[in-house]
């Protein structure tokens, strides 16, 4: 059984970091392609960030790649996403997925066929 738990996320001021952790049962992390996405509120489900199987490449939305870097940790089967100089405007529950294909694919901003529950930011002075 495919399951995805995130964790990591907190209250925080603008300029500062954090990093978001997805402890992944049920798949080997490194064998699948997962993303992180985001969804703040009032607004749609963005996609942050898309990390191919095998260490095969990484893909990001546009603006993101500045501030965020996805990794995995094999070893812990988890996924990371490491935010630095967070803004206001990063304020969102964050998510991670997966859908068990090697490869992010052209479409992988659109979603994926699993969900964690999702992690709060909360960016504020």
């Amino acid at each position: 059984q495919v399951q995805l738990v995130e964790s990591g996320g907190g209250s925080v001021e603008p300029g500062g970091s954090l990093q978001l952790s997805c402890r992944a049962s049920g798949f080997a992390v490194d064998l699948s392609a997962m993303g992180w996405f985001r969804q703040a509120p009032g607004k749609e489900r963005e996609g942050i960030t898309c990390l191919n199987s095998h260490e095969e490449g990484s893909y990001y939305s546009k603006g993101m790649k500045a501030r965020f870097t996805v990794s995995r940790d094999k070893a812990e089967n988890t996924l990371y996403l490491r935010m630095n100089n967070l803004l206001p405007e990063d304020t969102a529950i964050y998510y991670c997925a997966t859908d068990l294909r090697e490869l992010c694919g052209t479409s992988w901003q659109l979603g994926m066929d699993y969900w964690g529950k999702g992690t709060l930011v909360t960016v504020s002075s």
